[in-house]
Parts: C-alpha cells; structure tokens; sequence
C-alpha cells in the first residue's frame, strides 16, 4: 500500500512537471531573445512595474494586515476578508474591465488623466491583482503571534509602535517576506488586466501573447522561459528555505 502510494504520488508529480521540462527544451533560445529590442524591453517594464507594485504592496498592506490582525475583532476580520477575498476571485479579465473604465476617459476620473496603455496604469492593474495576496497571507502570519508578546512589551511602557519593531517584526519578518513573494509571483505573471489596461507598455505576460499571435509558439514558448526566469526563484527559494525549517523541527 505504501509503495503504491508513492508509486502514484510520483506519477502525480512528473506530470506537474512536464511544463517545465517543455520550457526547459526551450531555454537554448533565451540568448537569442536578448537580441531582440522588444523582448528587452518587456523585461525591462516587468521588473520595474513590479518593483513599483510590490513597493505599493507593502506600503499599503502590512498596516492593513496589523489592523486586521490587531484590531478589528473577529467578528468584523471576517467581514473584511469577504471584502479582500471578493477582488481576489473575481476573474482578472472582469477586473482589467472595471479598472480600464475607472481610469479610463469613460468615468471623471480618467476624463481628466486618462491612464490607459501608460505604466501607472500597468502598476495599478498589477497591485489591483498583487494585494489581497500579500495582506491575505500577512495577516494569517500575524494573527498566529500571540498579543500577550506585545502587551508584555505595553506594560514595560513600550508605545505600539517599538512594540511591534522589536517583538512583533522579527517573528512576522519571515511571514512578510513570504507574502512579498507571493505578490510578486502574481504581479509579475498578471494578465488579464495588464491586458485590458496596458496593452503598451507590455509587460512579459503580455509580450508572450503578442509572440504567439505574431511568431507562433516556440517564440512565445522562449519568452517564457524569461517569464519564469524572473518569477520563480524568490518564491522557490523562500518554499526551500521555511519547509526546510518545518522538516527540521
């Protein structure tokens, strides 16, 4: 029984691998894209929109994910998290819809500054997607610390502010830069309303699809490898590192 299981866990496992394998067939083009202006170019947009939208991310998420975790009561936790996880489900291409209406020249707003096909209006299309996922995963890290820890630290006439610097921050430091990485996995691989809101500039996910449109799929399938390239390895290498401290303990 126990050999069958990991006979089909392995099975299970090759087949979540092939896409990578496929990619992997393909990275032999990864140079030769670097040759080509456009393809630089949309590394060039993705890595910075996603610095700007990962940057936006923190600022806004982490006090949102202490007041929802030190706060609000939970009665009122799980309303707000409707309200996050309501964004976070709606399908990207209905978003990318709603977003190009609001900065678009159709509402007030965008008929005084218009941010369609601009790079703000790709960074807000990627925090748009980005967020909930950051604030979602920091506040289950933070409400997992016990306030005991903090109300000691009060007591010893701390304001909340050291507080949560010199006990909260270097447990939740670990839980943060977890929910940084699975913002940037989102920013970077947004689609559906970069799509919609930024056609130009294109950032990476956007550019596979003007590759396959153009050029076909083992173009479009080279770019992805740099897709991947740029998205995976501080995910992976967090995953590695926090499972790895789980095994030990």
């Amino acid at each position: 029984m126990k050999r069958s299981a990991i006979f089909f866990s392995a099975f299970v496992l090759a087949l979540l691998f092939v896409p990578v394998l496929i990619l992997l067939l393909h990275a032999r083009s990864v140079p030769e894209l670097l040759k080509s202006a456009s393809s630089i170019r949309a590394i060039e947009v993705t890595l910075t929109s996603g610095v700007v939208a990962l940057a936006i991310d923190i600022c806004l998420g982490m006090p949102l994910a202490w007041v929802l975790a030190r706060v609000l009561r939970p009665r009122w936790g799980r309303i707000w998290a409707t309200l996050l996880v309501i964004p976070l489900l709606m399908p990207p291409l209905v978003l990318g819809l709603v977003l190009a209406y609001v900065v678009g020249p159709a509402s007030p707003f965008g008929s005084l500054v218009s941010l369609l096909n601009t790079f703000p209006g790709l960074v807000i299309a990627q925090v748009y997607e980005s967020l909930p996922f950051f604030v979602l995963t920091a506040w289950g890290y933070l409400s997992a610390i016990p306030t005991t820890l903090e109300e000691d630290v009060w007591v010893l006439g701390k304001n909340p502010w050291r507080a949560f610097w010199f006990v909260t921050w270097p447990i939740a430091r670990a839980g943060f830069a977890v929910a940084g990485a699975m913002a940037w996995a989102r920013i970077v691989g947004a689609f559906g309303a970069p799509i919609i809101v930024a056609y130009h500039p294109s950032a990476l996910p956007v550019a596979i699809w003007i590759k396959l449109e153009e050029l076909g799929l083992p173009s479009a399938l080279g770019l992805a490898v740099w897709l991947v390239i740029v998205t995976l390895p501080l995910p992976v290498w967090l995953n590695w590192r926090f499972s790895r401290v789980r095994i030990e303990r």
